[in-house]
């Protein structure tokens, strides 16, 4: 059995600890699922089947063990049009076909690709992530028919109640070691509210969780080609948010960890895990930071604690709902507060003004279009002002040291790298009309690139094939060497105009090979 699926060596106070971290991520699964669900407008138990199922699933053979997965909210935004405009079992379609893109992904290796988001749009994504889920917890202290704030009465409850909530984790993490702090702050305060009979909303005021095993169908759409059009676009979106904020969730984990985990495993765990969920009734899901923070926190470090939230959760729709349901929303908004206060990297606002004004403001963008759009676009946005940035600084790097030698040629020695950000600086380098006859452009302090690079190299031999002068290279790395060759084949230069660069190696007595 690989590494990645070996069965860890578990003592009975381990398989304890793992046991409650899942119950504790269950109970807290319960309200995030419905509450996604009617986000993206379908039945709660659609969002509870894609809980249930993604979890199992991931926990199962995902690249991460202890991550949490699930129904996520990043994923209800873009469901919300195609169930209003096609209906639900578009929606399934839609996931299965998500699932398969992603199952690509692992297949092809696409997942490694994540180590190119840098540490600032890291950080932007966590800050981002941590005030979105903040902000969702709001929601708890509005009247659930109307929409509008509760009254101050029920307002104080509930924040009281949400506050002793994180108070009693916050003690339970630091004197008592036998049960997760959080699963304490929730039985704790359930055991108030309900032996007092304090009058504060609770699960069963979303939505009744009561429900049977989830049934496998096949998604009842026209199996065309019109079928196809219409749910390929909504499933390249889900499949890029669902990996977009697995790795990223994986990344993060394993840094709490201090162990390594697999993307491309997990880009495959996360696509079976929903084309089966498509064909079971759910709503699809990826992994979930607060859930799997939760998780981690509790002393979750092992497969068994997903595997046990994913089965409690089931527990609880087929036995347990009419316990569930009396459980105080505040209890979970309190443990929900609290993930918050430890996924926010704090220290970002010590390092601000330490670290480079590009840094600080790809870290305040990513947050900002983390917490006004979605996640997926937060990213992107991200790694592209980043990469742009990096060109810029890069373009500028490029300079040159000129010197005549005693036969009258000049030798310019290039630094830094030749690419399409540096050409222009690149160019202004030369002088063709001012030059002796005979110029050396000395490459064993630079790089080429890219394309760009290969034909700025082109243009300039133009420049001095035009001005009556000979061009050479030399030192050029072996790839480049490489890239030139193939470029020659590309770059329309006839026979009779040809420019006479090539490689001229510089060996004592000075064999020059063109």
């Amino acid at each position: 059995m690989s590494k990645a699926f070996a069965i860890p060596r578990l003592s009975l106070a381990d398989y304890k600890t793992e046991t409650l971290s899942g119950l504790t991520v269950a109970l807290a699964l319960v309200p995030e699922a419905v509450a996604f669900a009617f986000v993206a407008q379908v039945n709660p138990l659609v969002g509870l089947y894609a809980a249930f199922i993604v979890g199992l699933i991931t926990a199962l053979i995902g690249g991460r063990p202890g991550m949490i997965s699930g129904a996520t909210g990043a994923l209800a935004v873009v469901m919300v049009s195609l169930v209003a405009t096609h209906g639900v079992q578009y929606l399934f379609a839609t996931v299965v076909l998500m699932g398969l893109l992603q199952i690509l992904a692992g297949v092809f290796k696409l997942g490694k690709f994540i180590r190119m988001v840098p540490h600032p749009v890291m950080l932007g994504f966590v800050n981002g992530l941590a005030i979105v889920i903040f902000l969702a917890q709001l929601g708890q202290f509005k009247n659930h028919e109307t929409g509008e704030w509760m009254a101050d009465g029920p307002m104080a409850m509930m924040l009281g109640l949400s506050f002793l909530t994180m108070l009693i984790i916050w003690l339970g993490s630091k004197y008592i070691k036998a049960i997760p702090a959080p699963l304490l702050g929730i039985a704790a305060v359930s055991a108030l509210v309900i032996g007092f009979g304090i009058d504060i909303p609770r699960v069963g005021d979303l939505a009744s969780i009561k429900g049977g095993l989830p049934e496998f169908a096949i998604p009842s759409v026209p199996l065309s080609f019109e079928t196809f059009e219409i749910i390929l676009p909504y499933a390249l979106i889900l499949a890029a948010i669902g990996l977009i904020e697995s790795l990223l969730t994986l990344n993060l984990v394993a840094e709490l960890t201090d162990e390594k985990g697999g993307t491309s495993q997990e880009c495959f765990a996360q696509g079976a895990a929903n084309v089966v969920t498509g064909f079971f009734g759910g709503m699809g899901g990826c992994a979930m930071i607060g859930q799997s923070m939760i998780n981690v926190n509790s002393g979750g470090r092992t497969r068994l604690s997903g595997i046990t939230a994913a089965l409690f959760l089931l527990g609880f729709i087929l036995f347990g709902s009419a316990l569930i349901e009396q459980i105080p929303l505040a209890a979970l908004v309190g443990v929900m507060f609290m993930v918050v206060i430890g996924t926010f990297a704090w220290s970002s606002f010590r390092i601000l003004h330490k670290i480079p004004l590009s840094d600080a403001f790809v870290l305040i963008l990513v947050s900002a279009v983390t917490v006004y759009s979605d996640l997926a676009i937060a990213v992107i946005v991200g790694v592209i002002v980043s990469a742009l940035e990096f060109a810029w600084k890069a373009a500028k790097r490029v300079g040159a040291r000129a010197h005549i030698r005693e036969d009258g040629t000049k030798i310019y020695e290039l630094h830094g790298p030749l690419f399409f950000g540096s050409i222009a600086s690149f160019q202004d380098l030369f002088t063709p009309r001012n030059d002796p006859d005979e110029v050396i452009v000395d490459f064993i302090d630079s790089r080429v690139w890219d394309h760009s690079g290969l034909q700025a190299i082109d243009a300039l031999a133009e420049r001095y094939k035009a001005a009556g002068k000979r061009l050479r290279i030399r030192h050029l790395s072996h790839d480049c060497q490489a890239l030139l060759t193939k470029a020659g084949n590309r770059v329309e230069v006839s026979p009779d105009e040809d420019p006479e660069y090539g490689v001229a190696i510089d060996y004592e007595g000075r064999l020059e090979h063109e």
